[in-house]
């Protein structure tokens, strides 16, 4: 009853054939969908940006995809558009089963910050109030998964264990960009802060 699942960003624009699509991210779906019947506890997170966010590549004239800018809180990779408020990118895949979630944390809706981390928006100021509500439910730890490992997946695994939790990634449930290393960067971090890595016949409740 202390555990989460945590299931980030599986969204339409993130699979095949999406905006942003991350390699093979569909193949996520069915192990995640076994994951969350192992579970008690379920919390989604969406990506949920408005048209013309500071992100996307086509606010910046003259500027493309995957390349980095600086804005007011730091650098930041300029992404397509994706994951547009009410669109049928942003909508969750049509394969993921859904309705154990307690709660869904959209993330990314302020037009000026860039939202990776479920729990820190990208200045690093801006809180979600999921860590809130995973304290005041009594959860300890959390097993996170989604798309994409080395971006959304690894900030939530980060930022969990510096709120405090126990967080457990796992890795055949997730998927990954692998921007120019981002990958390998990625999991020499959380290891570093003692993120877990397991496979998913060995993660429940």
């Amino acid at each position: 009853m202390h555990s989460c699942l945590l299931i980030v960003d599986v969204q339409n624009d993130f699979c095949p054939g999406g905006a942003l699509a991350v390699p093979k991210g569909d193949e996520v779906v069915p192990v995640i969908n076994r994951l969350a019947a192992r579970f008690d506890n379920v919390v989604l997170t969406q990506d949920w940006h408005p048209r013309g966010h500071a992100s996307f590549a086509s606010s910046h004239p003259g500027k493309k995809p995957f390349e980095t800018i600086d804005l007011a809180y730091g650098k930041q990779v300029l992404w397509p558009d994706h994951c547009v408020q009410g669109t049928r990118g942003a909508a969750f895949h049509a394969n993921l089963h859904t309705e154990k979630a307690q709660l869904v944390v959209r993330k990314g809706f302020h037009r000026d910050i860039d939202s990776y981390s479920a729990f820190l928006e990208a200045d690093r100021e801006t809180t979600t109030g999921l860590a809130g509500f995973l304290k005041e439910k009594g959860f300890r730890q959390l097993f996170v998964c989604g798309l994409a490992t080395d971006f959304c997946v690894a900030w939530t695994a980060l930022d969990g264990r510096a709120t405090g939790f126990e967080v457990t990634v796992i890795e055949d449930a997730c998927r990954a960009i692998d921007l120019e290393g981002s990958l390998e960067r990625a999991w020499a971090q959380m290891g570093t802060a003692g993120v877990k890595r397991v496979k998913s016949d060995s993660a429940g409740s």
